[in-house]
């Protein structure tokens, strides 16, 4: 199964739900151009992963220069629902000091409207 990705907006705060496979390239391209326009257009954003199997280097870099994506354009980034095997890739490669994980959506919603009181409001 290839990287399915759908967007879905709660609270006025962007929510793109990923599932399957984040492995090879075309996943990483497309998973980038999404991302890339939902930083552009939002404060706030949160990467669901509670669907995702598996998540190999390319997907790991690609998360990597959109977390920069994020900062660069003051987008508040979060990800949700990494299974454990995912979360141990995340320990094992130190970008649990990098990203800002929660291990629910409603736990990343409950960190945006606690640290960024706007998000919701400032959200297109």
């Amino acid at each position: 199964m290839k990287l399915d990705m759908d967007v879905r907006t709660i609270d006025g705060v962007s929510v793109l739900y990923c599932k399957g496979r984040f492995t090879y390239r075309e996943e990483a391209v497309a998973f980038s151009q999404t991302v890339s326009r939902l930083v552009s257009e939002n404060r706030a954003l949160v990467v669901e992963m509670s669907g995702l199997e598996i998540i190999d280097s390319a997907g790991l870099g690609e998360l990597v220069v959109v977390h920069m994506w994020a900062n660069a354009s003051r987008c508040a980034l979060k990800v949700a629902g990494a299974n454990s095997r995912i979360l141990q890739l995340f320990e094992l490669t130190n970008l649990l000091s990098v990203f800002d994980v929660h291990p629910t959506l409603d736990d990343a919603l409950l960190s945006l409207r606690q640290s960024t009181p706007d998000a919701a409001s400032t959200a297109a």
